[in-house]
């Protein structure tokens, strides 16, 4: 009698760990599709003077290299993660690891400018895919109890993306030419295709009667409105004429068009209702904000050290670096402090940190230098890690099978639009606040107190999300949205 019992706690025992080694796979699969996404967004920018003198093109025609990418992220992410949960997330997911990787070779042997600027937008339609669904793979891979652990990696994974970039293009372009900074993408793409198909599990299949339909027209519009943003913010190298002007009324009138059509619609890409439940949109906005503010450290730090602290184009590098530094360490362990913890109280302890971060870059750098910028950054990136792995977690926690796929989506979305945000408007709070046509040549006091102003601006951003953060805690606890709402 003992026997059997004895082997059936083996053979749970044995399942167990087979789950747990599965699980490991996965993530790392999950992860260098992450990490490759990252890495296609910051490898580009080191390139562009090469690229411009390669095909003797301007600067405005080069910079369509990063712009067709980011453009194809931007206006696509929600529409394939809604895809995902309609056609199957391992299939879609398969389909963009190949099309990033199909799309790095051409990049890699492309003749012409404008050949390479549309292998780019199919490879940011492949990164889209990737970004998307890799969050929503979590709550299908890993147990609930990890799942502050899962994002935290993700989250390191970005940031060494990010990170990894300038660095890894410079040193590829300076030894192999500007082709290696997209080939390198070839054998760590067939290597997350491979462990992707081998390990994440398989989609459902339901009756074609059980299926929702796919919205094409919100999504046609949805991308529309969403490029005309895009555009509005980044055309125009720092100046906001009358074309910026149009394409953000175009935006603005797109989206209301697109929420017309979504209250309208029979199966719609994003249901209107879901933005009443107030930790979801509390949870978007918070993301956007977030990332406004961080965008506004890469916009603003180089020119502040270089210009008022007066660091070589070394140093400049070597201090820019590490804050993402920090992001790539500390994520795993801001991961493992959500699943401690609980996400709603470590979201506000990030935000917390992150306001202390950027009050101290408005103040201190001014009185200590380079090591009161340093212990600012300090301060910031941690607190960044701690709020994004919880606010994923929180939104991402509770999410039905079906919209999983869209709401990591709109995640990333957030996340794109406040990086995209903090560009086009914290880069204009510094310019006035700096008082001078061009901040290159600017006086050293005049961009310090570009800086003072720039983060006091980015504290206040914090504070509002902060707001939000306990707003829809307070919220949160009355009864719930039903599920279908989601």
């Amino acid at each position: 009698m003992l026997k059997p019992i004895a082997a059936g706690r083996e053979e749970a025992k044995a399942g167990g760990a087979e789950r747990t080694v599965s699980v490991r796979w996965a993530l790392a699969g999950l992860s260098l599709s992450m990490l490759l996404s990252s890495l296609g967004t910051s490898i580009a920018n080191v390139a562009l003077p090469t690229l411009a003198e390669a095909f003797d093109a301007s600067f405005q025609e080069v910079q369509w290299i990063v712009l067709a990418y980011l453009l194809a992220i931007t206006t696509l992410i929600v529409s394939v993660g809604r895809l995902g949960d309609i056609a199957g997330r391992r299939r879609l997911l398969l389909a963009g690891l190949f099309l990033f990787t199909a799309a790095s070779a051409l990049c890699g042997v492309a003749p012409t400018l404008w050949l390479l600027i549309a292998a780019r937008a199919v490879q940011g339609l492949g990164a889209a895919i990737m970004m998307a669904l890799t969050m929503a793979f979590v709550g299908e891979t890993v147990p609930k109890a990890r799942t502050g652990s899962a994002m935290g990696l993700l989250g390191t994974m970005s940031a060494i993306g990010t990170a990894l970039g300038p660095s890894l293009g410079g040193v590829l372009i300076a030894s192999l030419g500007w082709q290696a900074i997209f080939l390198v993408n070839l054998p760590l793409g067939i290597l997350a295709l491979l462990l992707a198909c081998r390990t994440l599990p398989a989609d459902r299949r339901e009756p074609k009667a059980d299926r929702a339909g796919f919205d094409k027209a919100g999504t046609l519009l949805l991308a529309l409105t969403l490029g005309a943003y895009a555009l509005a913010m980044t055309i125009g190298r720092g100046s906001f004429g009358s074309l910026n002007l149009a394409l953000l009324l175009a935006a603005v009138f797109g989206m209301g068009l697109f929420l017309l059509a979504e209250a309208r619609g029979a199966s719609p890409l994003i249901r209107p209702a879901m933005f009443r439940d107030p930790a979801l949109s509390a949870g978007l906005a918070m993301n956007a904000l977030v990332s406004t503010v961080m965008m506004a450290t890469l916009v603003v730090g180089p020119f502040y050290l270089s210009r008022a602290l007066g660091l070589d184009a070394a140093l400049v590098g070597i201090v820019l670096s590490i804050g993402p530094a920090i992001s790539a360490l500390s994520g795993v362990l801001a991961g493992r402090i959500v699943d401690r913890w609980g996400a709603p109280s470590i979201v506000v302890v990030g935000l917390v940190q992150i306001a202390v971060g950027s009050l101290a870059l408005s103040v201190i750098p001014a009185i200590f230098g380079i090591a009161g910028y340093i212990a600012a950054i300090l301060l910031l990136t941690p607190g960044y890690q701690l709020f994004q792995a919880a606010n994923n977690t929180a939104v991402m926690m509770d999410v039905g099978p079906d919209r999983r796929g869209v709401i990591s989506g709109m995640l990333n979305l957030s996340r794109n639009l406040g990086l995209i945000t903090g560009a086009s408007v914290m880069g204009t709070v510094f310019a006035l606040a700096s008082a001078t046509a061009d901040v290159a040549t600017a006086h050293p006091d005049a961009v310090a107190a570009g800086m003072r102003t720039t983060f006091a601006v980015a504290t206040a951003l914090i504070v509002v999300a902060l707001a939000l953060a306990v707003g829809g805690r307070a919220l949160a606890t009355r009864p719930s949205l039903p599920a279908d709402a989601l």
